[in-house]
């Protein structure tokens, strides 16, 4: 008797399984399907001409040949123009790192409730929807040309991702440490310190690498609306036609990117 419900039972496991496997096989099919859509879509809604693209090449090596050679007498602007980029970029991350450790702490299901944590991770998705630019025109308005637009521009925007990263690893966190630490009698920093914070850390460190990355390339750029850097005088050379400068500057944007991306591998192997 037991047998047979044995077999049963592992028949109907077989026939589950089976329901299963042809359902996810249909849905990766359905997807597929959507993709393809959205690709045919996206090429017919563009009127994209390949003649054009093969056309291209002349004006784009007529462009690049007014950029030579270089013109080195820009080098001292170069260098304090990239220096204040730098700045930029590393206020702008800390400002959002202090700002993210908030809400991502209060954005996180396992820490907040769902009256807090529901609304504080729909700002933080209307934050994601604003274009940097826009921010940076707005606070170039508030406060000004110079570095600090940029700085509050970049901690506000990167605030939006880098608190949903962090609300992610805390999400993630597994419950048993902070518990065994609550039973002999922990506080809730204790319990962040010696249970939340070892497994989340090298999650928080790689996602903070990674956001202090993009805004450095971000910050390269928020020059064109009058946010300082290096930006603003690859679009100043722009406009009065001195493509010999833009090539100069050009070159030192692509030299502290890549210095930047080999700083940033060596710090992540370090962290390991």
């Amino acid at each position: 008797m037991t047998t047979a419900k044995g077999k049963s039972a592992s028949r109907e496991e077989v026939l589950h399984q089976r329901d299963l496997e042809w359902q996810r096989g249909w849905g990766q099919f359905l997807l597929s399907v959507v993709i393809v859509l959205v690709v045919v879509w996206s090429w017919n809604g563009s009127e994209i001409e390949l003649y054009r693209l093969a056309e291209s090449g002349g004006r784009i090596a007529e462009f690049l040949a007014r950029m030579m050679p270089p013109d080195l007498s820009v080098l001292p602007v170069v260098i304090e123009s990239s220096a204040e980029t730098l700045r930029i970029a590393i206020l702008g991350t800390v400002g959002c790192i202090v700002l993210s450790i908030v809400l991502g702490m209060l954005a996180a299901t396992n820490l907040s409730p769902s009256w807090i944590h529901v609304p504080v991770k729909a700002v933080l998705a209307v934050i994601r929807g604003i274009p940097l630019i826009l921010v940076a025109m707005l606070m170039v308005g508030a406060v000004g040309l110079g570095a600090l637009p940029g700085i509050l521009a970049i901690a506000f925007h990167a605030t939006g991702m880098l608190a949903k990263f962090y609300a992610e690893a805390i999400e993630s966190v597994d419950p048993a440490p902070m518990e065994a630490l609550e039973s002999v009698g922990a506080t809730f920093l204790q319990k962040l310190r010696f249970g939340a914070w070892p497994q989340i850390a090298p999650d928080i460190l790689r996602d903070t690498l990674f956001r202090f990355e993009m805004n450095l390339r971000e910050s390269l750029i928020l020059g064109v609306v009058g946010a300082g850097g290096i930006g603003f005088y690859i679009q100043m050379y722009v406009r009065a036609f001195q493509y010999e400068k833009v090539a100069t500057l050009t070159i030192v944007v692509i030299a502290f990117v890549v210095l930047i991306e080999l700083a940033n591998n060596a710090i992540r192997r370090l962290l390991r």
